[in-house]
């Protein structure tokens, strides 16, 4: 064994005593860890934790609350602003007024669309009704133009007595009356001023007795029902001289 160099034991007595369980000096070790320390920090980002979770420096580390810069007051974890001076919460993007405006322009335009349709629905009834008695009227003409042949039998037979003192009388008369409720009118006689759009002349004669154009002679009488001619009476015409 080689001797210690001479003065090795004057260094030995002025280094600081180990950390106890440790071979370091105890002054050593506290520079390492506080060189470790300023490392973590500087690597770590702003407003993060120190690495494996240990809290840091001179602080503990924060449970359900960060701190946030400015105010110190303390914000939920979940990101979510909270009023810290007491104000309300932001404004309301549909204040009192601005609610009461569109509400009654809704209801407006709820009327006048219900208006329009009620306007629609009163028209379609009216259409529908107009359509109708033009079906119904057109039927009635309809039967009651195969009718008039019989009629024109009914009334030769009355001209030439036919009718007269028999049961066919009474069931001729019946039977008019009848049609004569659903408008049925027989029109045409001797005397009567010509009109060419009630008229049909078949036949004509001049004559200084008349001053204007006159019936002096119905070969078939005419029929209307209501105001709609369904045939126009034939008749001879006397036109002045």
């Amino acid at each position: 064994m080689t001797a210690a160099p001479q003065g090795s034991d004057d260094f030995a007595d002025e280094r600081p005593p180990a950390e106890p369980g440790t071979g370091t000096p105890q002054g050593e070790s506290e520079l390492h860890a506080e060189h470790v320390q300023a490392v973590d920090e500087a690597q770590a980002p702003a407003g993060t934790d120190q690495p494996g979770g240990a809290p840091p420096a001179g602080g503990t580390a924060p449970t359900e609350a960060t701190a946030q810069p400015g105010d110190g007051t303390a914000q939920p974890a979940d990101g979510t602003a909270q009023p810290s001076d007491g104000t309300e919460g932001p404004e309301d993007p549909f204040p009192g007024d601005a609610l009461n405006d569109a509400a009654v322009a809704l209801a407006a335009d709820l009327r006048s669309d219900l208006q329009r349709l009620q306007a629609e629905y009163v028209n379609y009834r009216k259409r529908v009704e107009r359509d109708r008695n033009v079906a119904r009227d057109s039927a009635i003409a309809g039967v009651l133009e195969s009718l008039l042949p019989v009629l024109d039998d009914i009334e030769l037979a009355r001209q030439h007595g036919d009718l007269e003192g028999g049961p066919f009388a009474a069931i001729s008369e019946k039977l008019e009356a009848v049609l004569g409720r659903f408008g049925l009118a027989r029109y045409g006689a001797a005397g009567e001023e010509f009109d060419p759009t009630v008229h049909e002349a078949l036949m004509h004669s001049h004559s200084d007795e008349v001053q204007t154009s006159t019936v002096t002679q119905v070969l078939q009488p005419g029929y209307t029902l209501g105001e709609k001619v369904l045939r126009a009476a034939r008749v001879a015409v006397t036109d002045p001289q």
